[in-house]
């Protein structure tokens, strides 16, 4: 007896061609050739996990710790360069104690500014050469790098003039020893990482052409 003929060839899977009597899921059987690993890569993608460490991507723990490593260099930055320091940026022999109180403001507004540097660096670098925006995790973990690098530069700044500083007499005024009178200047640093995130990536979306309907 002969077969009566069917509507068309079925599609046959080479994977399960060997497997006798066992038809072949409809996964696999009209899966594309070559994406045998289309379920791990898809969902990889999906995430934006890394896939391996020979992906040349970082960790993600890599980005923060360079960012709060930073604020041991610009902790010593700060002594150097303001008043009650070194003071190697104004100079004047009046400042060079931090027995003036016109010393005080100046010395809190020269750590400020390493902060808005410091942060406007990181944001920039954050982006890079990409096309488009880094990822949220990555913005956040650089603002959180960016928070304990300004803590770190405190501390190191105030043990900087501790060690290297005169003794000075704080008994009328703490704020006499070198150290920092305004609090919210450390969250300078990590407030400048998300703001410089934001202009980089709003100033990319308003250079590109706009895209024309066919």
């Amino acid at each position: 007896m002969t077969q009566p003929p069917g509507n068309g060839p079925v599609p046959q899977n080479p994977k399960h061609s060997r497997d006798a009597g066992s038809p072949p899921a409809y996964g696999e059987l009209y899966r594309a050739e070559g994406d045998s690993d289309f379920g791990g890569s898809g969902r990889t993608a999906w995430s934006g996990e890394d896939s391996g460490p020979g992906n040349g991507e970082p960790a993600a723990w890599r980005r923060p710790a360079i960012i709060a490593a930073a604020g041991l260099p610009a902790g010593l930055l700060w002594w150097l360069l303001a008043p009650g320091g070194l003071n190697l940026l104004t100079r004047d022999p009046a400042l060079a104690t931090g027995t003036n109180a016109e010393g005080w403001l100046p010395r809190d507004l020269v750590l400020a500014g390493l902060f808005l540097l410091a942060g406007c660096l990181t944001g920039f670098l954050l982006n890079g050469k990409r096309t488009g925006a880094p990822a949220p995790g990555t913005v956040v973990l650089a603002v959180i790098g960016g928070a304990l690098g300004a803590v770190i530069a405190w501390q190191a700044g105030v043990l900087a003039g501790q060690w290297w500083g005169p003794a000075e007499d704080t008994a009328p005024n703490a704020s006499i020893a070198f150290s920092l009178r305004s609090y919210a200047v450390l969250a300078v640093w990590p407030a400048a990482v998300a703001i410089s995130v934001f202009v980089v990536n709003l100033l990319s979306l308003l250079g590109k052409p706009p895209v024309q309907d066919n």
